[in-house]
């Protein structure tokens, strides 16, 4: 089985999401793939037969899906007529400060998302929320009327509170709470000094870890390492400062603690896929259509 990494082009960068309603009139199907973007279908006339490596998830009219990260896949349609809408997003986009506790609930490490789906089968009143929250996304990206970005955000947010809510086998949250807690004062001070250097040695006083031990309970627990979450909540910081105040890139990274520019760059290219500049380029543009 060859799979081929799919590139998801976002109508809209400031949003890091692409949503489209299909009509299909054959039975054929879509080749494996993946991606880096979760991946949601809700079906609205029809079958869709959604394959993964170890199951098969078959959806009629008003039902929904959800997929993972890089999960593989392909989608195919058994009876010939069929019309559905395809969501996908970059979820890591839409955690800011007030809801990065969260991220760990999505981080995958134990489960892929996928196994959420059981929410959607077994709960009608979620899979119905879920599928209204769908339609109203895409309907505010075609619409596209003032302050759009804002309803797709909390909309997305609104998808993730569903599964949280409803995941009554606790998929999501299976880590001890207290473990949870105890990362808490780490997370706080990422925040707190975003502007300096942090190190893993902060953080093991912080969390009253061993060195070793601290390094393993954070990727357990967040589904990344320290440092890459440190990286990527700077840069996070940076994306906003490029569109948001009138400094030069090398400001910015100083601003953010990351002095040395070439760290910088390759740190934003890997978040981004491109340059500091092309990014603020890309989004100043598109906020003057």
């Amino acid at each position: 089985m060859q799979a081929l990494r799919e590139k998801i082009q976002y109508e809209n960068p400031l949003l890091s999401l692409r949503i489209w309603q299909s009509t299909r009139y054959d039975s054929g199907s879509v080749s494996w793939h993946y991606h880096p973007e979760c991946e949601l279908f809700l079906v609205h006339e029809g079958e869709l037969h959604v394959d993964l490596s170890d199951e098969t998830l078959e959806m009629r009219a008003g039902d929904v899906v959800i997929l993972g990260n890089s999960q593989l896949h392909r989608d195919r349609s058994p009876d010939g007529k069929l019309t559905y809408t395809v969501l996908q997003f970059d979820l890591n986009t839409y955690f800011d400060q007030s809801t990065i506790p969260y991220l760990q609930y999505f981080n995958e490490t134990k489960v892929p998302l996928s196994a959420m789906n059981y929410i959607f089968r077994e709960n009608p009143e979620a899979r119905v929320s879920a599928a209204e929250c769908i339609r109203q996304i895409q309907q505010e990206a075609l619409q596209k009327e003032s302050g759009y970005e804002l309803a797709v955000n909390m909309l997305i947010k609104k998808l993730m509170l569903i599964l949280i809510r409803n995941d009554h086998r606790g998929l999501l949250a299976d880590q001890d709470r207290v473990e949870r807690i105890r990362l808490k004062p780490v997370l706080d001070f990422v925040e707190s000094r975003i502007d300096e250097r942090i190190t893993v040695d902060d953080a093991c006083r912080l969390a009253n870890m061993s060195y070793y031990y601290f390094v393993k309970f954070f990727k357990r627990i967040m589904g990344l390492s320290f440092t890459e979450y440190v990286n990527f909540r700077k840069i996070k910081r940076a994306e906003q400062l490029l569109l948001t105040r009138d400094m030069s890139v090398s400001e910015v990274g100083d601003e953010i603690g990351m002095a040395n520019m070439a760290h910088f760059y390759k740190m934003f290219k890997r978040f981004n896929g491109c340059s500091p500049k092309e990014f603020q380029r890309n989004m100043l543009a598109w906020g003057r259509k």
